[in-house]
């Protein structure tokens, strides 16, 4: 499979190597949405003519997720972001439990939409929140699931890929231990839906978040798949909209995108896209690697991780500073900035990677307009700044 002809908005600019963080809107996913945009403005839920089109589209795009995660289409739920889907299904399902003591379980990787959520049902309604450990390279065993689950259980939250270091959680086994328990099994795949095969019925998964900002829809759009028969509380109260579990009218426009998206992700996942990103971000890695012997840290696992995704520290060098002086690749670093400090990310740190190390890592994420002379471009210019770093901050002020 060869990459997609050039994108307009990358033509002129850095080598983007940031598609974890955001990904291009493809121009057919563009062209899909426009005319819901101006010619066919009808509420979905009216009875007119004008309706026609917009409910056709929704069903469509209600049809075109479900396909590319093994659902059925009235177990997607649309939503405004992966956030949002995230707490629907966190709060959503602790809230309609009916247990007096609820406990939830998640792990310390996860995404803040997930972890603030249980932290705000803690807060604000007794909830009992265990957060498992991850092993050196991000990934949860699950015996620490095992362990950790009781007869008060009713959720447990895990990721299929980190955003970072795109670790791949073990989630058939985990989700079975979970609904062994009794427990319903939620899954994050912000990053993971359109760049490895999914299917929720082989996972065995309750609950599970796509994001259409990740898959090269617009930002604003996302959906939960909720399998049959699992009683949640609404996230929006209203009209009944969305099963009653997000009420709104409907943005029709956003869900054709985020629709057209996954139909455009798996025939991409048919056509080999998964190989052939896998082939260039080993080739980046390798680069790297020979230019600069001995410096280059795989950070997560060697293996089971995104085809995308290439988080390494450079010793030596800090990500921040590094990046700042390559205004040819655009890419993520493992620090957050506070303030003009720079700390290390807590993923990283969740693993054991020490403050100095994860201070030097870098993310660089790839997607459908990456291409082999990207790669050679950008691990050129990543060796030309790491050869000769300035500025070198100890590992103290991190």
């Amino acid at each position: 499979m060869t990459s997609s002809p050039p994108h307009p908005a990358l033509a002129d600019g850095p080598v983007y190597l940031d598609y974890n963080a955001t990904t291009p809107v493809d121009p057919r996913v563009a062209a899909a949405t426009e005319p819901y945009l101006t010619g066919w403005f009808g509420n979905p839920s009216s009875g007119h003519p004008y309706a026609d089109h917009p409910r056709r589209g929704l069903a469509e795009a209600r049809a075109q997720v479900a396909a590319l995660i093994g659902a059925r289409p009235h177990e997607i739920v649309f939503t405004a972001s992966g956030s949002e889907a995230d707490q629907l299904a966190i709060r959503g399902a602790v809230l309609a439990c009916g247990r007096p003591r609820p406990h939830v379980i998640t792990q310390t990787t996860e995404h803040p939409a997930v972890l603030q959520t249980c932290q705000a049902l803690t807060r604000l309604h007794g909830v009992r929140v265990t957060y498992l450990p991850v092993d050196a390279v991000g990934l949860l065993e699950p015996a620490q699931l095992a362990a950790a689950l009781d007869a008060d259980t009713v959720l447990v939250s895990v990721m299929a890929a980190n955003n970072e270091t795109g670790a791949l959680q073990p989630v058939r086994e985990l989700a079975a231990l979970a609904r062994h328990a009794g427990a319903a099994f939620h899954c994050d795949a912000a990053q993971a839906a359109g760049k490895i095969p999914l299917d929720v019925g082989e996972l065995g998964v309750d609950l599970l978040t796509v994001v259409g900002h990740k898959m090269y829809a617009p930002k604003g759009t996302a959906a939960l798949f909720v399998r049959d028969g699992l009683a949640l509380e609404p996230v929006v109260y209203g009209g009944g909209q969305e099963r009653g579990l997000r009420a709104g009218t409907e943005n029709v426009a956003l869900a054709v995108a985020l629709g057209t998206a996954a139909r455009l992700a798996a025939d991409d996942l048919a056509a080999g896209a998964e190989r052939r990103t896998t082939t260039l971000r080993d080739d980046l890695h390798q680069r790297l690697a020979t230019a600069l012997p001995g410096r280059v840290q795989l950070n997560g696992p060697a293996s089971a991780r995104l085809p995308n995704t290439l988080n390494i520290s450079i010793d030596g060098v800090q990500g921040h500073q590094l990046l700042a002086t390559v205004p040819g690749v655009a890419a993520s670093t493992g620090s957050a900035c506070h303030s003009g400090r720079h700390t290390p990310s807590p993923v990283l740190t969740a693993m054991g990677i020490a403050p100095e190390r994860a201070l030097g890592a870098l993310r660089l994420s790839l997607g459908r307009w990456s291409t082999p002379a990207d790669i050679t471009t950008a691990a050129a210019l990543i060796t030309s700044a790491a050869a000769a770093p300035t500025g070198h901050e100890p590992a103290a002020q991190g």
